[in-house]
């Protein structure tokens, strides 16, 4: 990508995270951006369809970000207090991107991703898992109650505090004796 089209899809990175901050998703127009961004509304689309696909992109660069912190999805399986403890790194280094990309209507998003993207990578190594449903089960119930237990608490609670217990429910969800 040369520089200027770096340039631009930072501008309008940028003017989209600054209104998506104030906003929901659903009332920010393209004309909105581009102004903010200080391009035409045909620059905008030369590089997104429609404001949805700006969100999907950077939504998706912040999922890679987040899943960069877990150094073997494996470990859901092998040490799910280690996992659990890279996933919730993984949250809490991308918090500010989190609040803005999947607050109002978009807030299910995330976590939903996540499970999806770790599950494949799981069936892809451990296909046995595939039609487990006890397996599918526990893994959504250890990204998803993960990912609420952070965020509907690291405001109010010290970090470590919150790591530990979620740590704790996770050895608990896939002991040996149970997968």
């Amino acid at each position: 990508m040369d520089k200027r089209t770096e340039k631009t899809k930072r501008s309008i990175a940028n003017a989209f995270l600054q209104v998506r901050s104030k906003k929901d998703i659903e009332r920010i127009t393209v004309k909105e951006l581009a102004d903010l961004a200080e391009i035409s509304k045909a620059t905008f689309y030369l590089h997104y369809k429609d404001i949805y696909d700006l969100s999907d992109q950077l939504s998706d660069k912040m999922i890679e970000d987040i899943l960069l912190h877990i150094s073997q999805p494996e470990n859901i399986i092998r040490n799910p207090a280690l996992f659990i403890s890279e996933l919730t790194d993984g949250f809490l280094s991308q918090k500010n991107l989190i609040d803005i990309l999947f607050s109002g209507s978009q807030n299910y998003i995330l976590p939903h991703k996540i499970n999806n993207s770790i599950q494949s990578y799981i069936y892809q190594i451990s296909p046995e898992y595939r039609d487990d449903a006890r397996f599918s089960i526990r893994l959504s119930y250890s990204i998803k109650g993960c990912y609420y237990a952070f965020m509907d608490h690291h405001k109010d609670f010290d970090m470590s505090l919150i790591l530990d217990e979620i740590k704790k429910l996770a050895k608990g969800t896939f002991s040996e004796t149970e997968c």
